[in-house]
């Protein structure tokens, strides 16, 4: 198995072992069923690069409604959780300016991910870890309409956090290893 191809396995057992099997995200069972979540590994490291791709990207969902959302998985460059949050930062701007405010969203994941606030190792910071830096496109229509069908969606954060404070940060670092291949 090449590089590509491990980064891709890894975060798609990130998806399906953590976020669908824990229920992280109440709508990635559908996405995962339905085989419509795009994987993109982005070698790229300079941040005007990334940034280029990711708008590339957004241009690629726009014309593929198959692929209702992406990964755009950053395996180097932002290894970082500050430099990371600088490029979040930046990528919406760029989102804005290319005139995608409102088509996308983008959520944010990264395995140092802490919480304003929170000590580095609660367990609550793991509702945004990822086995990569991460950066997730998701169609802000389809967001509506699933948002729309759920009750109190705004329950769903706090939810999350709950559990994950149950589980205990060892429960989590012990399920992101074991999504990288490792036990």
């Amino acid at each position: 198995m090449n590089e590509i191809d491990l980064i891709t396995q890894q975060t798609d057992n990130w998806v399906k072992k953590v976020i669908m099997k824990y229920n992280i995200c109440p709508f990635a069972r559908r996405e995962v069923e339905r085989g419509s979540i795009r994987y993109l590994v982005v070698e790229q490291t300079k941040v005007k690069q990334v940034l280029k791709a990711l708008i590339e990207e957004c241009q690629y969902l726009d014309t593929h409604p198959e692929h209702e959302t992406s990964l755009f998985i950053l395996p180097r460059g932002f290894e970082g959780f500050y430099a990371y949050l600088d490029l979040v930062d930046m990528a919406n701007d760029e989102l804005f300016d290319n005139d995608y405010e409102g088509v996308y969203q983008l959520a944010h994941f990264h395995p140092d991910y802490c919480f304003e606030g929170e000590p580095q190792d609660s367990a609550a910071n793991f509702t945004n870890r990822a086995p990569y830096p991460t950066l997730h496109v998701i169609r802000e229509a389809s967001m509506e309409l699933a948002l729309a069908s759920y009750t109190d969606p705004e329950s769903i954060p706090e939810r999350n956090i709950a559990f994950c404070e149950r589980k205990g940060s060892d429960f989590f670092v012990k399920l992101l290893a074991e999504c990288m291949g490792k036990s």
